[in-house]
């Protein structure tokens, strides 16, 4: 009997399923914490219980999949390794497009001479001399290098000169924008190549604690990563290009779906612990974003699925809004249950909340947590205040007003949240759940004791927001309720046939579409609601998810299995590898193949198009050989622009696709 294993690593829970090849059906899920920052722990407890349960031998485990959201969550929350850009041939002034400035965060850029043309020509020398000094600046907390020049599509000479240098000459992982995306836009490849560079270590940890337990059960099977656009890839190119897993999760959690319910036409929202993800299954597919995955803020050249993803989850931060009437607001940042933090550390949470609700007044920080995040040795590279904060959680985890002793502190603190170096807790929607006792995962009087905590906050006239932490549990589930359903209708007007004439966002908070949601009835009557059924996934759906199908009106499925959706469709994909290549004409009779090694002229059209195209098929072949496909199938996508003057054809560009797919080849005992 063969059997694939699938896992998925959310923000949470890591999941595992053993499913039966040749049958089709899932023998045996299970579930266990998502542990930071040793990844290996909460993988292998889930993959051993998986196994137990299904009563397999690891002999018998002829392939294992991998699905994560963690990139995508690091995304939406800030966090990743500080790295350097190297920006060549580009204005400064070209920093400011395309989020790029907001995505470095600071981090530094080394800005070169050189770069080419649209037509592959080269516009100036690279300076390596500058670059060799702008590395020499840099201090040892870089993680990684992002390389970015001019029209690097067109001809990537350049990148690759600046790539072997830094590897050369330092030994960091390196990203090139010419590796990740054929498209041109250079401050949105360079966005892109940052990201990727950002990820590199997190998605590595997790490859390879996946790879270590398989290798201490003795599992002798290939390991494959769930891709954004739901096609299968070898962990070594993941590796290499972990910015390819954003909506790596999502993505399976969409073929799961489909897999699961059969059904065809349908929104899918997954709920996890940091967000909500939101995607339309139309005729048993999924949806592709044809403008680049958008994950947060920022919108990346990755090719992935049309999925809107928002930092909303059973654990996002509970906000306060001020002013004179109480108002909540959930995410997008992805807090630690107070109720999970208890369970962890039982005597610091309890003795907190208990001295905290014996006093009066609420502080500024009361109720919330920071838990240090790294494994061995304390981050280095650190400011004076990022230090100091730092020195105070080396005995352990402690309360916020214990380790920032001044409000100069405190944006030193959030620094290493946004890092990843320290994870903060507080109250959330898994809190607010245990004190309704629609979830008994973890230590519910201590979520009790921080629901009662908040609700003695006051809003702008002084009253304290809530009766008492039924009141504010509730209160909170109807915030996720009502978050929830803005994310359904902002994706369902994004994807609906009509044009509406105003973005998604606003369609979705507009008075006549809440007055519909409402069924409103007088002079006018406004019916509103969604025309195709919800799949809920996510081990909280069932909690949250009855309410959302019963304010926007539709069938709501929640499927068995839906909590471990994503690991099933981790197992269930193809793999997929995409080559891109154009033809342009820099002349009359001239015609140029910008090939992967750099741009040949050819006096015919038709040649310089067949030499790209085998030079594409070679290139997607051999990699999706590479990546374990047998029989490999082969499509090829022309796009050839011409215009008529005087009635002749006058060629444009050819853009050329080729996609090389199949199953994985599986392990054969």
């Amino acid at each position: 009997m063969t059997y694939l294993l699938g896992v998925d690593t959310g923000g949470t829970y890591t999941d595992a399923v053993v499913l039966n090849e040749g049958e089709d059906r899932v023998v045996a899920s299970a579930k266990s914490l998502t542990t930071r920052p040793d990844l290996s722990l909460g993988v292998g407890r889930a993959i051993d219980a998986a196994i137990e349960k299904a009563g397999v031998k690891a002999a018998e485990i002829a392939m294992v999949s991998l699905s994560t959201t963690l990139a995508t969550n690091a995304l939406v929350e800030g966090q990743g390794g500080r790295v350097a850009l190297v920006f060549i041939g580009f204005e400064e002034s070209e920093l400011a497009r395309a989020g790029l400035t907001e995505a470095l965060k600071g981090d530094p850029v080394i800005r070169l001479a050189g770069g080419h043309n649209h037509g592959g020509g080269e516009v100036a020398p690279l300076d390596l001399a500058a670059l060799t000094a702008g590395i020499d600046a840099l201090g040892p907390d870089v993680s990684g290098f992002a390389v970015a020049a001019s029209f690097a599509t067109r001809n990537p000479a350049h990148e690759n000169a600046a790539r072997d240098l830094i590897r050369e000459k330092i030994g960091k992982p390196v990203t090139c924008s010419n590796e990740l995306s054929a498209g041109l836009n250079g401050p949105r490849r360079a966005l892109t190549a940052v990201l990727n560079a950002r990820l590199i270590g997190m998605i590595d940890r997790l490859i390879t604690a996946c790879e270590a337990h398989m290798a201490s059960l003795g599992i002798d099977a290939p390991l494959m990563v769930v891709r954004g656009d739901g096609a299968l890839v070898s962990a070594d190119l993941a590796r290499d290009r972990p910015i390819e897993t954003i909506l790596s999760g999502p993505a399976a959690s969409i073929a799961g779906a489909s897999w699961l319910t059969g059904e065809a036409d349908a929104l899918v929202s997954d709920i996890g612990g940091t967000t909500t993800d939101v995607c339309l299954l139309k005729d048993g597919k999924p949806m592709i974003d044809p403008m680049g995955a958008r994950v947060g803020e920022f919108r990346t050249m990755v090719e992935a699925v049309a999925m809107r993803t928002t930092g909303l989850g059973g654990d996002s931060e509970v906000h306060l809004l001020e002013g004179l009437q109480t108002g909540l607001r959930l995410g997008p940042r992805r807090l630690v249950p107070v109720a999970l933090a208890a369970r962890d550390h039982p005597d610091l949470v309890h003795d907190a909340l208990d001295t905290w609700l014996s006093l009066d007044a609420v502080g500024e920080h009361d109720g919330r947590f920071a838990l240090p995040m790294w494994r061995d040795t304390p981050p280095d590279g650190l400011s004076g205040r990022e230090a100091a904060v730092v020195e105070r959680l080396l005995a352990g985890p402690r309360r916020i007003a214990d380790c920032v002793r001044t409000r100069l502190e405190l944006p030193a603190l959030i620094r290493l949240v946004q890092r990843g170096h320290v994870m903060l807790s507080g109250v959330t929607p898994s809190d607010a759940a245990h004190v309704l006792g629609r979830l008994d995962s973890w230590d519910a009087t201590a979520a009790r004791k921080a629901v009662t905590l908040f609700a003695r906050r006051r809003n702008g006239r002084g009253d304290r927001i809530a009766a008492g932490p039924e009141a504010l549990a509730q209160a909170i589930i109807d915030q996720l309720t009502a978050q929830t359903v803005d994310c359904l209708l902002e994706a369902a007007f994004a994807e609906d046939s009509r044009d509406w004439g105003e973005a998604p966002e606003a369609l979705a908070r507009h008075p006549l579409m809440k007055a519909g949601l409402d069924g409103h009835s007088g002079i006018i009557t406004v019916r509103t609601g969604l025309g195709v059924p919800v799949i809920g996934l996510g081990a909280s759906a069932p909690s949250y998810y009855g309410a959302v199908g019963d304010r926007i009106g539709t069938r709501m499925v929640l499927p068995e299995h839906a909590g471990v959706a994503n690991a099933i469709g981790a197992v269930v994909g193809q793999i997929a590898m995409h080559a891109e290549g154009i033809v342009t004409s820099p002349g009359p009779g001239l015609f140029s193949a910008h090939l992967p090694d750099g741009p040949q002229r050819f006096n015919d059209r038709d040649k310089a198009i067949a030499v790209l195209e085998a030079a594409l098929i070679e290139d997607a072949e051999t990699r999706a050989r590479q990546a374990g496909v047998e029989k490999v199938r082969l499509s090829v996508d022309r796009d050839i622009s011409e215009i008529e003057i005087e009635g002749q054809p006058m060629f444009i560009e050819a853009r050329l696709r080729v996609t090389a797919q199949g199953r994985p080849r599986i392990a054969t005992g």
